[in-house]
């Protein structure tokens, strides 16, 4: 890499907005922080201007395609925004140049603007963030029409071509890397893991407002998206075995995000007769994830066992482990992983077990307390951030022949908690301990 300019990096992401997507701005993050210059296509949020430039991130964004619906719903999403982001690439190129095209999947179909892109000398970066083949499975389950099996196939063709136009691919966990490896024929040097850790200086307690529990006396969160693999509606099946059938009427469940079944969602509560104890926040930014992990005595993990969730690194899990948030969860092979012994694992579906298991958990201090410490001290040891920058970074340093010791780098300065909040002492460990089983400010202080 030349002294005179840094190496220029675009990265395309089509089903979230970014910063939303906050795997994908702590890449942008780190690069930017190694010396690269870094510009972003993605959709519009609610809200969002049509360019934006944040921590020197150049952020071009399109209005997102109408709602999908069956099969040619979805490739007019695909083409709409396959088309919106090649002419927005063009943009990127005019404006502020890039060497290296990075896009992460789903869809994978932004191969095929690699492909064009190369006769520029552009280099091509396959962020695997899904696995869109098991999707199908765990949707419609295996193909037995011939119009099910030449959608299968398909997507098939689609991963295999992304896969091959790729010069390097990373993937979010082992699991990955082996499709990548046998499905994708990659060899091993050409596929680097970089997990979705948090970063764990940032996504840390604070001392949350009272008005976050809204008068419960335990609050329950979920934290994602809200789509038809995420099991949404197993926390509503779950808070009404806990609050009809059980009684427990001082429970509260927060669910943060949105997606394609958040109406549907709201439509079952109420038919549930729930909306006294569920609350659907929307969209959640920085501040709101703070103050609602920071007060929740137990995180959610309702992702159902499929071919895509049991291989698939759930980032809310180590999201509460990183805010000292004990878990229940659905018994997956990477939430295991994840999660390790910090996490109450139930059998997939099984409504009843997981009420036990967030009973037990609210029920006994001391379990809750002993979780809650090991979930921090282990996302913050072996799943930060840090450490997965380091290797992500490593893959442009390859590809663009960067000298790392060479570039100047940001120094890391100590992240400050969100308006208006404070951080609990980590060090202060009586403190720490009283916070998790009460998740309040000390007697007499408010939450800043």
């Amino acid at each position: 890499m030349s002294d005179a300019r840094p190496t220029r990096v675009l990265i395309i992401v089509q089903n979230l907005p970014v910063p939303l997507d906050r795997r994908v701005w702590l890449e942008c993050q780190a690069l930017t922080a190694a010396g690269y210059q870094v510009s972003v296509i993605c959709p519009k949020g609610p809200g969002d201007p049509a360019r934006q430039l944040i921590d020197g991130v150049a952020i071009y964004k399109y209005r997102p395609a109408p709602e999908a619906q069956g099969l040619a719903g979805f490739v007019v999403e695909f083409v709409y925004s396959w088309l919106r982001t090649a002419a927005l690439s063009l943009v990127v190129h005019r404006e502020r140049r890039f060497d290296i095209l990075q896009a992460c999947n789903p869809p994978d179909t932004y191969w095929l603007l690699a492909l064009l892109w190369r006769g520029w000398g552009v280099r091509f970066v396959f962020d695997h963030h899904d696995l869109n083949p098991e999707l199908f499975l765990s949707r419609f389950g295996q193909p037995t029409t011939a119009g099910a099996r030449a959608q299968y196939a398909g997507l098939l063709w689609l991963e295999r071509m992304t896969f091959r136009s790729a010069h390097r691919v990373i993937s979010t966990n082992e699991s990955y890397r082996r499709v990548a490896m046998t499905r994708g024929e990659r060899a091993p040097q050409d596929v680097t893991v970089v997990r979705s850790g948090p970063d764990t200086s940032v996504m840390r307690p604070v001392y949350p407002p009272a008005s976050v529990r809204a008068g419960a006396r335990h609050l329950l969160v979920y934290l994602g998206i809200m789509g038809p693999q995420d099991g949404v509606d197993q926390i509503l099946a779950v808070m009404d075995e806990l609050v009809h059938r059980r009684g427990r009427t001082g429970v509260r469940a927060a669910l943060l995000g949105f997606g394609d079944c958040y109406d549907d969602l709201r439509q079952q509560c109420t038919e549930l007769g729930l909306d006294a104890h569920v609350e659907f926040t929307g969209r959640a930014d920085k501040a709101m994830i703070a103050d609602y992990l920071s007060a929740a005595d137990v995180g959610l993990g309702p992702d159902l066992k499929t071919p895509l969730n049991d291989v698939s690194t759930m980032n809310k899990t180590m999201e509460y482990m990183a805010y000292a948030v004990p878990s229940v969860a659905f018994d997956l092979a990477e939430t295991h992983l994840s999660g390790g012994d910090t996490v109450l694992y139930v059998p997939s579906g099984d409504v009843a077990a997981f009420a036990d298991a967030v009973e037990r958990l609210l029920d006994d201090d001391v379990l809750r307390l002993d979780l809650a410490l090991r979930a921090r001290r282990r996302v913050a040891e072996e799943l930060d951030w840090q450490p997965q920058s380091a290797a992500y970074v490593g893959v442009y340093d390859e590809l663009s022949g960067a000298a790392v010791a060479r570039r100047p780098r940001a120094e890391l300065t100590a992240a400050p908690p969100p308006a208006g909040r404070t951080f609990v002492d980590l060090d202060d460990e009586p403190e720490l301990r009283r916070f998790v089983v009460e998740r309040t400010a000390p007697a007499g202080a408010g939450p800043s």
